[in-house]
């Protein structure tokens, strides 16, 4: 039987361009409305809202993610090398932006380890190229925790000209500097991966790369970290092999190591990762995550300044919080410029971290996303902050996970939390002026237990997939041992790579038939399959292109156990000694064969059929070698007296068929050449004479 292809109807493609042009650029205040109410998705939902339904589940997620914030907010400001308030500024916006324009109901948008570090990461290679000293453990200056006071301390002896900012400029001025630059690029670059519809670009980032560059970058924060918990002074290291550096300034000084912030350390560590464990074995009995960070840092902010224990023991403490708001400031052009490459991964692991959670909620709880608004909300997220003296955000699955245990319902909780941090801002920073670092390490520390589990998991992971764990441990080792930058850079490029060495060397097999049935499978994988006579079924597992050509023709021929290459080639030159030998009147050949029997002889043992079946099923396309590749081999065969017969094209494999030439130039020899099944195509060739 023959399927009739549906015609389809030719549509110009300059047409088609200046209609959706029209369309685009036509105003209307219906279309207006529209694009107002898409680009800020909270008018939509927002009048909606069930008030008596909602409200308390988003009020208690609110208090206890704020709550959450606050301590992470402080902690992570040494992974970004900024002054705690920065941080406390960076949640405070980045959960207002996202409750305007955000589509995600559940996730929690705002300061995350693993972007602090890759801000951090470039504030420190900038300092140090402009002369700063990288060891933040100088003593900070008393002050009674006012802005004006700590801003005015802040500033040095430097006059610095770099990079156009030629006022008189401190470390920290510096520091804030480079990171709200490095902020702004990386959210014009997600504004322009919006508006270029660029979100396909998250695709190539497998969960094998984003687990192997989590856990890397884990690996790295911890290191960053050690010298917090046992409160030595060693400089911080930059450039590729940080963490192998890092480690070994450690040894070298840790006979330096101040023992109250050992103590210390240990006792947070124990309690932390204690009250962790016990919530995640009870968390169906418990409401809301207990918050033990809150009651870490109160206790030990209590602790160290009634025991005095910066003055009597010389233990780092995190210094004056300010309070209020700084005046904004524009990010400097500039600044712009010498961070722009790094502005790169930074905005696509940021867009992508979003995402992938968001798209997580939305199964979850079945509401729909739009991924290319969230790419719009996550870029304002980091613009507009940049002005006010923040620093990148993304979404992050802990603070996610916690929203979503604690009833949240809309994002009215981000607003909740966002007010808990201005709570903050404006009052109590000060009072964390005698929090020691090494505390905040702990915290950091213990919020990395799910991303160093993932070590648990690589012997299952083997055993699902192989090559995923070979992508995760080259990743994870690129991003500890060399970057996190250059090892998401690896962890793409050798996937990408394991993806075209699949595809060319792929799976190939002769098949043979199931018995009485009309399906045939792979002769080496089944038994008791039966081969059919004077037949041979071979199928190839990838499209078949310029990269596997000569896989593909190989492969062919060792399965069937004749080259037809090299078959002519033994003919001819066999024909050859024939012919001499007859014009010299022998009339019988080499082997003593009559001249009648030579052509018996001529035919190979080793052919043992009449018909090559090509099963095309697993092949998706082919370019115009893979179709040269086919009319080549037809040639090759049919000199032997072998036909091909293609079983299961896809209609896109037979188009391309067609428009390289392979049936002819009416497709006359269509019916005779591609068939809908392999059996169908058995059938043909047993008819044959």
């Amino acid at each position: 039987f023959v399927l009739e292809r549906k015609t389809k109807v030719k549509i110009s493609m300059t047409e088609l361009m200046l209609a959706k042009l029209r369309k685009s650029c036509s105003c209307t205040p219906k279309k207006l409305k529209n694009f107002v109410m898409d680009f800020f998705p909270v008018l939509r939902w927002l009048p909606k809202y069930h008030f008596k339904e909602y409200i308390w589940g988003d009020i208690m997620s609110g208090l206890v993610i704020g709550i959450i914030l606050v301590p992470q907010a402080i902690a992570y400001s040494l992974l970004a090398g900024l002054k705690p308030i920065y941080s406390l500024y960076t949640s405070f916006f980045a959960n207002i932006i996202y409750f305007l324009m955000g589509t995600s109901r559940h996730v929690s948008v705002g300061i995350f380890s693993l972007i602090s570090l890759m801000v951090g990461q470039v504030v420190d290679r900038e300092l140090l190229l402009a002369g700063f000293d990288l060891n933040d453990d100088v003593p900070p200056a008393l002050g009674d925790g006012s802005l004006q006071n700590d801003s005015q301390s802040n500033i040095t002896a430097f006059n610095l000209t770099i990079a156009g900012m030629n006022a008189e400029c401190g470390k920290e001025c510096y520091a804030i500097g480079i990171a709200t630059a490095l902020t702004f690029v990386a959210g014009v670059y997600q504004v322009l991966m919006g508006i270029f519809r660029l979100g396909f670009v998250s695709m190539y980032l497998s969960e094998s790369v984003l687990d192997g560059f989590a856990t890397g970058a884990s690996l790295t924060i911890l290191t960053a970290q050690v010298k917090y918990l046992i409160g030595i002074k060693i400089p911080r290291s930059q450039g590729h092999g940080m963490l192998v550096i890092t480690w070994i300034n450690i040894f070298r000084n840790i006979s330096q190591a101040n023992l109250c912030d050992i103590i210390t350390s240990a006792i947070c560590i124990v309690v932390l990762v204690t009250a962790k464990e016990l919530g995640d074995r009870y968390k169906h009995k418990l409401k809301f995550p207990l918050p033990t960070e809150l009651v870490v840092i109160v206790v030990a902010t209590l602790v160290s300044h009634y025991g005095k224990l910066n003055e009597l023991y010389a233990s780092s403490v995190s210094g004056a919080i300010p309070t209020g708001f700084i005046p904004p400031k524009v990010p400097h052009f500039n600044l712009m410029l010498r961070v722009a490459v790094d502005a790169l991964p930074l905005a696509i692991v940021s867009f992508v971290f979003t995402v992938s959670l968001s798209e997580m909620c939305a199964k979850k709880y079945a509401y729909t996303i739009r991924a290319n608004q969230e790419m719009f909300a996550v870029g304002f997220c980091n613009i507009i902050p940049s002005f006010f003296h923040s620093f990148a955000t993304s979404a992050a699955l802990a603070k996610t996970l916690v929203k979503t245990s604690t009833g949240c319902q809309t994002q009215v909780s981000g607003v909740i939390s966002a007010m808990v941090v201005l709570l903050v801002l404006l009052f109590l920073a000060p009072l964390f002026y005698s929090l020691q670092k090494c505390v905040l390490a702990c915290i950091i520390i213990v919020s990395l237990r799910g991303a160093l589990r993932k070590f648990r998991d690589v012997p299952a992971r083997y055993h699902v997939n192989k090559v995923d764990t070979l992508v995760w441990v080259i990743t994870m080792s690129a991003s500890a041992l060399i970057s996190t930058e250059i090892g998401l850079l690896v962890g793409i490029v050798f996937s990408m790579l394991c993806i075209i060495v699949r595809t060319q060397r792929p799976r190939t097999a002769l098949l043979g038939q199931i018995q009485d049935t009309t399906f045939y499978e792979d002769d080496l994988e089944y038994e008791n399959l039966t081969s059919v006579p004077k037949v041979k079924i071979f199928r190839f597992e990838a499209p078949l292109y310029y990269a596997n050509r000569n896989y593909f023709l190989k492969s062919l021929y060792r399965l069937t156990n004749l080259d037809p290459n090299l078959e002519a080639a033994r003919r001819k030159k066999y024909e050859k000694n024939e012919k001499q030998r007859l014009k010299e009147g022998d009339c019988t050949t080499a082997n003593g064969l009559s001249i009648g029997e030579t052509a018996v002889k001529l035919v190979p043992k080793q052919m043992d059929f009449q018909a090559l079946v090509l099963d095309c099923s697993s092949i998706s396309f082919l370019d115009t070698t893979g179709v040269n590749t086919l009319k080549e081999i037809i040639k090759d065969y049919k000199d032997l007296n072998i036909s091909i017969l293609l079983a299961c094209c896809n209609p896109s494999v037979i188009d391309s068929l067609k428009r390289g030439g392979y049936f002819g130039k009416d497709f006359g020899s269509m019916r005779e050449m591609l068939f809908y099944s392999v059996h169908h195509a058995v059938q043909f060739a047993k008819d044959q004479k």
